[in-house]
């Protein structure tokens, strides 16, 4: 166990980090089940843009890969353009 005080903060802070990663991480991957389930191609398209950009904020905190983004995003935007 860590004796120094920098130590045993950094241990507070990483485990909040940890927390609020996993809580945005989860949200992603909601709205995009959300986004999957949709028939409207309006009301995808408007998802699309919120989890895209959901995407990006994960990949820039480094939660994911930043190809790991590029594909999902990719995937969701062949997915709501083939929407009739």
């Amino acid at each position: 166990m860590a004796n120094h005080k920098s130590a045993l903060k950094r241990i507070r802070a990483n485990e909040a980090k940890r927390l609020r990663n996993r809580y945005q991480a989860k949200t992603t991957r909601t709205f995009i089940k959300r986004l999957k389930a949709t028939t409207d191609k309006v009301e995808a398209s408007e998802l699309y843009k919120k989890v895209s950009s959901m995407l990006d904020k994960l990949a820039k905190k480094n939660v994911i890969h930043k190809n790991n983004a590029s594909n999902k995003k990719s995937r969701l935007a062949r997915f709501v353009s083939a929407l009739g």
